[in-house]
């Protein structure tokens, strides 16, 4: 959305505020048809006096999206937008709300509209009525959010939610407005306009998004860093809305950043990265990016171990672990930049092999158990509409998963014999959903984090999570932790098994070898 031109952001703007011209001279004129469209307000209010239960909702509402309401509600956007290192929108925030509050009350005076004579009693307002406060200051507040999430948020099917969403919030307002007689109707449709006409001037002047590293440095610095530095794009397509846009978003932050134009390669099914990854090297380029879910980079930093090619993840998966655990922003813009101006880490990668299981390597963990079925149990289909709540709804089905005994080795020490549901071995800390399961486990220490989990029963499993939660060092036979450079899992009997959240079918070994520093990523600065 923020990507067109500020020609577009200045039509949007002059439209907004030509509509609310055009009601602002039809209220001042008084003709007819406005009389008869506020008189069916007082049509309204009447239906709604005599209903008792929606009379006290709708005066709650008044007082939720009063003046008070709306600046705690600004703030705290402001300030969770501050935590997140997203200052530009936190500005906004607070320039669209602020600005949009002293406009408003500034017409109120100028305008002088009264209030309609059938309002209700209990709160009287007594200041002028065009154009509605509450319209007016939801109406920005809402398309602020709005704009936030058609800006930050990746998933189509979550930004249609919570566009309507924001929509019925705003249309909740406004029948609060007329059903309590506070407002006319019209006062109300300028308000709207009014407030998206203040959020669009804003973003004419004003960019919510990051600002780039490469925006920092002088036009002579960005082409010094990176002169004729050539850059390969990894992409598995299916991962991205519009390949079009994505490689246009890409080709044009690189010229900024001092790149060359990239060329492109598309993973397949039948190849999830590495021929690509291959053909990358073959060019001689100096630096990787890739653009897909954890396999896709697990295939590619592989490929790149020992190269000192360094790789730049753009995280487009459901879990995206491997970026989660590195820092690396979710926001597609900001990752890709972190991959052309971030600073290089070298970080650890897995060797695995195991009964079944072609020697490979894993980035993120490795498990055998409950962690495994819950990614074969997957919707692919709810995936893609919900992202990473679909995981959720396949564990509550795989919560009983039945223990197996297994027999573990870390460093070639005697296997020890133990009961589990499930098995995680990771180069990481935090895995799905946030979970500090491994809380020890850095992805730069050259070694693996080993926990084994046995809850005996389902009402186990909420103790289980709070002691996760917490990172509780304590153990027993319902949590253990084991350390090492090498573990070696085998299962009394066929259990499934993951690599980075990808099935590998069943199977009742796995065997696993840090190998340290082997991959070059990059990371923020």
């Amino acid at each position: 959305m923020l990507d067109r031109s500020r020609k577009t952001s200045l039509t949007l703007a002059g439209g907004c505020l030509a509509v609310f011209v055009v009601l602002t001279v039809l209220v001042l004129t008084d003709p007819g048809f406005v009389q008869w469209i506020d008189e069916l307000g007082r049509d309204a209010a009447r239906w709604a006096n005599g209903i008792g239960w929606l009379h006290d909702v709708l005066l709650v509402i008044e007082d939720v999206f009063g003046t008070l309401g709306m600046t705690i509600m600004t703030v705290i956007v402001a300030g969770v937008l501050l935590v997140k290192k997203h200052s530009r929108a936190a500005l906004v925030t607070v320039v669209v709300m602020a600005g949009t509050a002293v406009l408003t009350s500034g017409l109120k005076v100028l305008l002088n509209r009264d209030r309609p004579d059938w309002q209700e009693l209990v709160g009287l307002h007594q200041t002028m009525s065009f154009p509605s406060g509450h319209a007016t200051s939801t109406a920005a507040f809402c398309a602020i959010l709005a704009t936030f999430t058609l800006t930050f948020v990746r998933r189509r099917t979550m930004r249609r939610l919570a566009v309507t969403g924001l929509v019925l919030v705003w249309l909740v307002v406004v029948a609060d407005r007329v059903l309590l007689g506070r407002h006319y109707p019209t006062d109300v449709l300028a308000g709207g306009f009014l407030g998206l006409a203040v959020l669009f001037v804003s973003l004419n002047w004003l960019d919510p998004r990051p600002r780039t590293i490469a925006e920092s440095r002088s036009e002579p610095e960005r082409h010094q860093v990176h002169h004729e530095q050539k850059v390969a794009v990894v992409l598995n397509p299916i991962k991205v809305e519009d390949v079009g846009a994505f490689r246009h978003l890409v080709s044009e932050m690189a010229k900024d950043s001092g790149y060359a134009e990239p060329s492109w390669h598309y993973t397949t099914v039948e190849d999830p990265g590495v021929g690509m990854a291959k053909a990358a090297l073959a060019d001689g380029v100096d630096l990787v990016l890739v653009c897909g879910g954890d396999g896709t980079v697990r295939e590619v930093c592989a490929t790149l171990a020992g190269t000192g090619v360094p790789v730049g993840i753009i995280p487009a998966g459901t879990g995206n672990l491997l970026a989660r655990n590195l820092s690396v922003p979710l926001y597609i813009r900001s990752a890709i930049d972190v991959g052309l101006n971030g600073t290089d880490k070298p970080i650890d990668l897995v060797a695995v092999e195991g009964d079944g299981v072609p020697s490979g390597h894993f980035m993120v963990m490795a498990g055998m158990g409950f962690d495994a079925a819950i990614m074969d149990g997957v919707n692919d289909e709810l995936k893609k509409r919900i992202g990473y709540a679909a995981y959720f709804a396949s564990g509550m089905k795989s919560l009983m998963f039945p223990a197996v005994k297994v027999e573990i080795s870390v460093d070639d020490a005697p296997f020890t014999t133990h009961r589990a549901r499930t098995v995680v071995v990771g180069n990481v800390g935090y895995l799905q959903a946030g979970m500090p399961l491994l809380p020890d486990a850095a992805i730069d220490d050259g070694l693996l984090d080993v926990v084994i989990l046995h809850p005996k029963h389902i009402g186990s499993w909420v103790p289980l999570a709070m002691r996760v939660l917490s990172k509780s060092q304590r153990t027993d036979t319902t949590i253990d932790r084991l350390t090492g450079a090498k573990v070696v899992i085998r299962a009394e009997k066929p259990t499934p098994r993951q690599l980075d959240g990808d099935t590998v079918g069943e199977g009742r070994e796995l065997t696993m070898e840090c190998l340290p520093g082997r991959v070059t990523v990059r990371v923020p600065r």
